[in-house]
């Protein structure tokens, strides 16, 4: 019998020591779990009183309105000048915009229509290029952002969906146009640079001579209030000479002025045969003399 009272002990407090352990174990969970719900509940009031206070986890989506996009082509629009010989190459831009449209949506339909909008633009520049030589790219860019200008924004529809794009152009030379014309160019900025030069030099020896002409004036004017006719002659003389070299300069700045070509009129004599032919083939263009005859004496520059 003891032995059995003895292991009924024994398995007894064995059990009463685990139900304590679980009883500890399920109390401390519980108090932290009351500590996190209490965590949780203060956090959601304060959110309730201030919105600020805690941001949201993700950004609201943005609301629908007008939004654009920008694209440009993989490469250069090629159509081809006058004669069909050489080239012109348009750089474009596209701009894409939509209402209503998540900017996501307006980039698939961008991509979607922007072939129909790079063929449209290839047809107007290729309309526009037959009009003018391969070295006016500066006529043909003109032009062809002046036929994009009157023309409303391109409209492209997909059932309900309606998206506009705005196309801007850019013209360039053909790589070969460019090396023809390269000589031609380097000779006109050699005469402009003279040129300016020339009509510096004019201005300088005008504006020295009228400053002399109005210190003789000022010395005889004096000299004649002084009663001292001693050479009033020799200085009447010296005012004649630099009136007369005034008017030499004067005329000399108004011929500079008429002579002055427009950068327009440079390629006018060119030919496609000329930009064909080596340089050393080419018909030079006489040099201007420097100083017309009778011009003001040169005095330094400016």
């Amino acid at each position: 019998m003891t032995d059995a009272s003895d292991r009924q002990s024994t398995s007894f407090h064995r059990w009463r020591r685990r139900a304590t352990r679980g009883l500890v174990t399920a109390g401390k969970a519980s108090l932290q779990s009351g500590r996190s719900l209490l965590l949780r509940w203060r956090r959601l009031v304060a959110y309730l009183q201030d919105e600020d206070s805690f941001p949201a986890p993700y950004p609201p989506p943005p609301r629908p309105g007008r939004h654009t996009e920008q694209r440009d082509p993989a490469g250069p629009i090629t159509v081809p000048a006058r004669g069909y010989v050489f080239c012109f190459h348009v750089r474009a831009t596209f701009t894409w915009s939509s209402e209503g449209l998540r900017p996501e949506a307006l980039s698939w339909y961008a991509q979607y229509f922007m072939p129909q909008a790079i063929e449209q633009l290839t047809r107007l520049a290729a309309e526009r290029a037959r009009e003018f030589s391969p070295h006016r790219a500066g006529d043909m860019e003109v032009a062809l952002q002046r036929a994009l200008a009157e023309q409303t924004p391109w409209r492209y529809e997909r059932g309900d969906v309606v998206v506009t794009c705005q196309p801007g152009a850019w013209v360039r030379l053909d790589q070969r146009v460019k090396q023809a014309l390269q000589p031609h160019w380097e000779r006109h900025i050699a005469l402009a640079s003279r040129y300016d030069e020339h009509l510096r030099r004019a201005q300088y020896a005008e504006r020295l001579s009228r400053r002399w002409v109005s210190i003789l004036r000022e010395h005889i004017d004096g000299a004649s209030a002084d009663g001292a006719a001693t050479g009033n002659e020799e200085h009447a003389d010296a005012l004649q000479h630099m009136l007369d070299l005034q008017e030499a300069a004067a005329e000399w700045i108004e011929d500079l002025l008429c002579d002055r070509f427009p950068d327009s009129t440079v390629f006018d004599p060119l030919t496609p045969v000329d930009l064909l032919s080596p340089p050393s083939q080419r018909q030079e263009t006489p040099e201007r003399p420097e100083t017309p005859t009778g011009a003001a004496p040169e005095s330094p520059d400016l």
